[in-house]
């Protein structure tokens, strides 16, 4: 009687990554359209920012003209902040708008009027079709203290923002209205965080 020898593991998991792009190929044939995406980053996790900056910087990596709206670290000199404005301003414009988290302004009506500019240039950049990214980030906390109008800001998206234009939202507590609308949500997770731990923001960590 004889047995048959079982396939060593190298030749298994070969048959078994040959299916995988098969299945993969098979799918990716499907897939040919492309437009401006609306993209969200969303969670009480850390890394929506840093996530809307990578995109940021593939865009300059490929030439690509884009923009960045901050809505509440206007105040602070922030790692990215010096990168493109000192090597890449003429791929990504760059504006501070913001004047810190509003505990730190205590001033509601400064905070508003704050969010109103950074949503005027948020338009005025968007509407140029030039721009093939623009980052808002940390609109969604304007939106979450009603700083801005949630339905403008859907309906703007919505109906003024070129087709092939991408635009990436970000911050905490994200409107269900946004989530709606949005081609692409990433909700970050908290697990663990050293601030919890007594450990304060770091450079090149958090900013």
């Amino acid at each position: 009687m004889t047995t048959s020898t079982p396939p060593d593991d190298g030749a298994r998991h070969a048959q078994k990554m040959a299916k995988k792009k098969a299945a993969r190929d098979k799918i990716m044939a499907t897939k040919e359209g492309e437009k401006g995406l609306i993209i969200v980053h969303t969670g009480a996790g850390k890394g929506k920012s840093s996530a809307g900056f990578g995109m940021i910087l593939r865009c300059i990596a490929h030439e690509m003209p884009c923009a960045v709206v901050q809505f509440i670290k206007g105040a602070w000199s922030t790692g990215e902040r010096t990168l493109i404005e000192g090597n890449f301003n003429h791929l990504c414009q760059f504006y501070a708008m913001g004047e810190g988290f509003t505990w730190e302004t205590q001033d509601k009506a400064r905070d508003i009027a704050a969010a109103q500019r950074g949503w005027e240039k948020a338009k005025e950049l968007i509407r140029d079709a030039r721009n093939r990214m623009v980052l808002l980030d940390e609109i969604n906390i304007a939106l979450r203290y009603d700083y801005l109008d949630i339905d403008e800001v859907v309906g703007f998206l919505k109906d003024e923002k070129p087709p092939m234009t991408h635009v990436v939202l970000t911050g905490r507590n994200a409107k269900e209205e946004l989530i709606a609308i949005a081609d692409l949500v990433t909700e970050m997770t908290l697990i663990k965080h050293p601030f919890r731990s007594g450990i304060k923001g770091q450079k090149g960590v958090e900013f």
